[in-house]
């Protein structure tokens, strides 16, 4: 059994649609548990995010970089960072913004370097950039290789992210599912 926690901020909803999709691509590899945790409530759940073999961090890209809720959580991880207690754990990530592009790629650097800095192994997204799967989704469409990003133009949060992006986020968590139980054998 692996277990996969997703610690994620959402501030309209769509990046929650976002971390449910890795959930889900997650849950679809035998014997995975996973948590979806929201970055509020975090700090509560730290013994979930200590058990896990793999952390998956995703928010919103807002003005170019990660948002502040992340940034805060990130920050009051200083104490497991000196007990290295994330060390060798599987870290991923995603992200959302409203442009195409959104500087989305920043935030994911910002959480890579985050994971980096706690001693956790990264797991990019390993899919080639734009290509059209079964259902005729474009997969990868932003062609990140860093983690999984998508784009929410509006606030319809019912649409948004589309079927493409959610799409990329399920193969992100089936991909950090399929990584941790190769690692904790």
């Amino acid at each position: 059994m692996t277990k996969i926690a997703i610690v994620y901020h959402s501030g309209y909803g769509h990046t929650e649609r976002q971390a449910r999709a890795v959930e889900e691509g997650a849950r679809s590899v035998e014997q995975s548990v996973v948590s979806l945790i929201p970055v509020a409530q975090a700090e509560h759940r730290r013994a979930e995010l200590d058990a896990a073999d793999a952390i998956v961090f995703g928010c919103p890209t807002y003005v170019g970089s990660l948002s502040a809720a992340m940034k805060s959580f990130m920050e009051s991880t200083s104490r497991t960072w000196a007990a290295q207690g994330w060390k060798d754990k599987l870290a991923a990530g995603f992200t959302n913004s409203g442009s195409p592009s959104g500087d989305k790629f920043n935030t994911l650097v910002d959480l890579a370097a985050f994971a980096a800095q706690h001693g956790m192994v990264w797991v990019g997204l390993g899919l080639l950039p734009r290509y059209r799967d079964e259902q005729g989704r474009e997969i990868n469409r932003s062609g990140s290789f860093l983690g999984a990003t998508a784009q929410s133009p509006g606030v319809d949060h019912a649409n948004e992210p589309g079927e493409d992006d959610l799409q990329t986020a399920r193969l992100l968590g089936r991909r950090v599912a399929q990584a941790a139980a190769r690692w904790t054998k």
